[in-house]
């Protein structure tokens, strides 16, 4: 048996709380939410996404970020910042811009948040998705288009290169949700190419499902080869409904409500368990992030261990059970 899995979550909510700006209901439901979350979590991700973070050019949200942070910090967690780079949630203001001037911004965005955040945040997922990155045809962004132009591989070793300058001794991660041959391609030639991956991030978004101990092991077989460090950075296993296997993007499932159910809160406490359970007896495995805490986030989907009202969900009580709480 390995040493102890860190066990993580999205520590979004630490943002609103942390900013000092909530009334007294809403500090006082939030506190609730992350004392919880302090309960079972020493690892925490906060967001980093270019078009939320500086949707102005010139005027990022780098003290609020700060603030949230060093809340966590000063509670035991460390802290990943979510992403450098990334054609989802982008920066609009990148499109006015030409294809070199939009990697000099790109490049320049790393050197400063990472610059900005060093000490406090030393963890970063440097570049999100890159394997679909050159062909995403959703919209046009920025970040597509230079990926177009340099090819995966060179964006990749340019990105880590100016993380890597700005924090030497940060631990920088590539991040996907494609688990198949095409990631354990990309980061063959990266690591060819000289690209200083720290750790792989693995994304495991089971909306549909359940990846079960068949896919588990084949991922984690798949990616072992490497000899590096291993993140699961993103779980979500549901509560409630679940997407139909027909929906080749998750956020092609659009729904007002998506309640959790007694039944789905059950099957999730036991598949959570069992995930965690492989992770941890495995030899390169060293996190596990829960990407939701509480259920209506992202997709509105029940993948949290909290319901919306903050009550704990029998994940929750596994989670307690994990960490000898119960």
């Amino acid at each position: 048996m390995r040493n102890q899995l860190k066990l993580g979550c999205g520590a979004f909510d630490a943002v609103p709380l942390a900013s000092g700006t909530l009334n007294a209901e809403d500090q006082a439901f939030y506190q609730d939410r992350m004392d919880k979350w302090l309960e079972l979590f020493s690892f925490g991700t906060l967001p980093f996404y270019w078009g939320r973070f500086e949707p102005e050019r010139g005027k990022p949200h780098t003290s609020e970020l700060l603030k949230a942070a060093k809340w966590l910090i000063d509670r035991g967690v460390t802290v990943k910042g979510h992403p450098l780079c990334w054609h989802t949630v982008t920066a609009p203001w990148l499109m006015e811009l030409s294809n070199e001037d939009i990697l000099k911004a790109q490049l320049d965005r790393i050197t400063r948040d990472v610059s900005d955040f060093k000490g406090v945040i030393d963890m970063w997922d440097v570049i999100n998705e890159v394997v679909i990155m050159p062909v995403f045809d959703k919209y046009d962004n920025g970040i597509t288009r230079i990926c177009k132009m340099l090819g995966r591989v060179k964006l990749v070793k340019q990105v880590f290169q100016a993380a890597r300058e700005a924090n030497p001794k940060a631990t920088l991660l590539i991040n996907d949700f494609i688990v198949s041959d095409q990631y354990q391609i990309l980061i063959d030639g990266c690591l060819n190419a000289g690209v200083s991956i720290d750790v792989i991030g693995i994304q495991s978004h089971q909306h549909q499902g359940y990846w079960g101990l068949e896919k588990l092991n084949a991922v984690l077989d798949r990616y072992s080869v490497f000899g590096l460090p291993i993140h699961f950075t993103e779980n979500t296993l549901l509560s409630g409904e679940l997407v139909p296997k027909h929906i080749t993007d998750l956020n092609d499932w659009q729904v007002t409500e998506w309640p959790t159910t007694p039944e789905g809160e059950e099957h999730q406490a036991r598949e959570l368990e069992e995930m965690v359970q492989v992770l941890r007896a495995h030899p390169l495995v060293e996190a596990f992030t829960i990407w939701d805490h509480t259920d209506g986030k992202w997709l509105r989907a029940p993948s949290g261990v909290l319901r919306k009202d903050n009550s704990e969900k029998p994940a929750h009580h596994m989670l307690k059970r994990y960490a000898g709480l119960e």
